[in-house]
């Protein structure tokens, strides 16, 4: 086949489509009044046009809610396809048939329409358009009207609004339904989305301007409209993008195949004969020496000691404070801590500041708790944790010897200071769920994260403090004499209703207080008691206090949603905060507030 053949084939292949989608157009919507029945029918052709990159749209979206993240030769390909072919390459093709239709009816040559239909475009509606298939087929194509025009300033003024600023609309509207499309997700793949749009706007510049204009017209309502559907598909759960960022694990090579050792075949053992044997001689049974009755009676008057404990008064604990014996020194009290006082003291073998909580009454459960507490901290190993020095008992109870901070709560921060900025915000938010993660990493649970048991140091980094309530995964002895456990509000609904707390649970509390500190409240709002705010907190009552001016309301109203099983996870949050930051140009380490100058030390 010859270029000339192929070629023409190439047009006719355009005209049957353009003639296909006028006619189905024409159908739709041609109405009998000025401008007239076609070009009303080629704004209508606009619209359906305008449709396929919604449907493009569409199938990333659905393909996303099965993938997330999960961006690999095979996702990509999709989307690629879905680009160019809902996005280039349909509505290129079809806007330059629509267009040789109505050039060939202007010139009197095939166009795939009817007869009826061919003559029907030479009707009049308006003067200012005369002859349809004229106005549509006979005159300048975009690029002639916008480099060389023929008319007025002001005709080239309107034809700018037609031809680019339009389609400029058209192009905003993609990127949104791409956008859309992408939630909770990385921006670059978008482009497989809009950047074909580009493209087929500059190759479709030879088509004629009045249907070019026309078809815009049509083409940038529907694209508004199709912002609808895109955003009700809804992005991927959270449970799917964390599944998408986990790595598979690496799968193991089975062992070398060894053949079974080889067994010799059985052989019957020979029969010895046995030895005669002498028979054996009979002596007399030996006579035991009488004892010494007096050596006996010396040692049970004067009895010397035995290689093995005995019973008696346990041995005194070790010293906690110099007074008794110990290496700590008290300096002042600094309050009450969950479940024992928490002193300022001096480390005098060591000459370093630490902070002692030392349990009020040393019975068993008391205790127990301590020790708890202890071995949840000791195995939390993160820069914005507390650490955990040591654990000694001492004639008050035992004593858990911390890292003391220097610094104020961010409770008292926000209240002097103000509330933080999303970029303040997006830090806390990241320091803190690292320390969280780091928690659940060893199978502790915080479960009273707010404002208060955050503390900022002089320098305005933020530390997570507090774990006095904390627990390892499974210890459901901790609050068995019914105890309520949290700060009602900022405590989660499921915990509040009395279901186990879990790492979904100190995510909510979390953003809780990223919330409070870009709002300056509660997300639920302050109640008059605790009681009141428990149930509230059961209830899941309306979060009326979150900060609506900040970027980060997405996130936080998804972190704070009423089911543990549709949060993100402390992993997602820092992910998502880590790639804002990185947007606006701010590291994730930093300070949360202003330095703090006057300070007041926590545990």
């Amino acid at each position: 086949m010859g270029s000339g053949e192929g070629g023409r084939d190439l047009v006719d292949f355009l005209i049957n489509l353009g003639s296909s989608l006028l006619s189905f157009a024409h159908g739709i919507f041609g109405p009998g009044f000025c401008p007239g029945d076609w070009v009303w029918a080629t704004l209508a052709a606009g619209a359906l046009v305008g449709l396929l990159p919604v449907l493009g749209s569409l199938l990333v979206a659905l393909v996303r809610k099965g993938t997330g993240n999960t961006y690999n030769a095979a996702t990509i390909s999709v989307f690629a396809v879905a680009g160019g072919f809902f996005v280039f390459l349909m509505p290129m093709l079809f806007t330059i048939g629509a267009s040789e239709v109505f050039h060939n009816v202007a010139r009197g040559t095939p166009s795939g329409l009817t007869a009826a239909e061919a003559q029907s475009t030479k009707q009049v509606f308006c003067g200012w358009v005369g002859q349809q298939d004229d106005f549509l087929g006979g005159r300048q194509n975009v690029y002639e009207v916008l480099v060389h025009p023929r008319e007025g300033m002001l005709m080239l003024f309107v034809r700018i609004g037609l031809l680019v600023a339009l389609p400029g609309l058209g192009l905003l509207f993609v990127w949104l339904q791409a956008r859309a499309a992408m939630r909770r997700g990385p921006r670059w793949p978008g482009r497989l989305l809009w950047l074909p749009f580009v493209l087929m706007w500059l190759l479709t510049a030879p088509v004629t301007a009045n249907v070019a204009a026309m078809m815009w017209l049509g083409f940038v309502p529907m694209s508004v409209l199709g912002m609808i559907p895109v955003l009700a598909v809804g992005p991927p759960s959270w449970s799917v993008i964390e599944r998408s960022h986990q790595r598979p694990p690496p799968q193991q090579m089975p062992p070398p195949y060894e053949p079974p050792p080889r067994v010799a075949p059985y052989q019957p053992p020979v029969p010895q004969q046995p030895a005669r044997m002498p028979p054996p001689t009979r002596l007399a049974a030996p006579r035991e020496p009488e004892p010494d009755r007096a050596a006996l009676a010396k040692l049970a008057a004067d009895p010397g000691p035995l290689p093995f404990a005995t019973g008696g008064p346990p041995k005194a604990p070790t010293g906690l404070w110099q007074n008794n014996g110990g290496r700590f020194q008290k300096i002042k009290p600094l309050g009450q801590g969950g479940f024992g006082t928490v002193w300022l003291a001096k480390d005098t073998q060591l000459d370093r500041t630490v902070a002692v909580k030392l349990a009020h009454a040393p019975d068993a459960e008391t205790e127990a708790r301590m020790l708890r507490e202890a071995r949840a901290l000791a195995a939390v190993h993160h820069p914005n944790c507390v650490r955990v020095y040591d654990i000694i008992s001492d004639s008050d109870g035992l004593g858990i010897v911390m890292e003391y901070i220097e610094g104020e709560q961010l409770a008292d921060s926000v209240h002097e200071n103000g509330v933080l900025s999303d970029v303040q915000a997006a830090r806390l938010w990241v320091t803190m769920a690292g320390a969280l993660t780091a928690a659940h990493g060893k199978g502790v649970l915080h479960r009273d994260v707010k404002p208060a048991n955050v503390i900022i140091d002089p320098n305005g980094l933020a530390h997570l403090i507090d774990f006095g309530i904390a627990r390892s995964k499974g210890d459901s002895t901790l609050t068995a004499a019914g105890m309520m456990v949290g700060t009602p509000d900022f405590l989660a609904p499921e915990t509040a209703s009395g279901a186990p707390a879990t790492p979904a649970s100190d995510a909510w509390q979390l953003a809780a207080t990223v919330s409070f500190a870009l709002a300056g409240s509660p997300p639920r709002g302050a109640r008059d008691n605790a009681m009141a705010a428990l149930m509230a907190a059961a209830r899941s009552e309306p979060l009326t206090q979150l900060p609506r001016r900040s970027s980060h309301l997405r996130l936080l109203t998804a972190s704070l949603d009423a089911d543990p099983g549709r949060r993100p996870t402390l992993a997602a949050v820092t992910r998502e905060m880590g790639a804002w930051l990185a947007r606006a140009g701010q590291a994730e380490e930093g300070p949360v507030t202003k330095l703090v100058h006057r300070t007041r030390g926590m545990p």
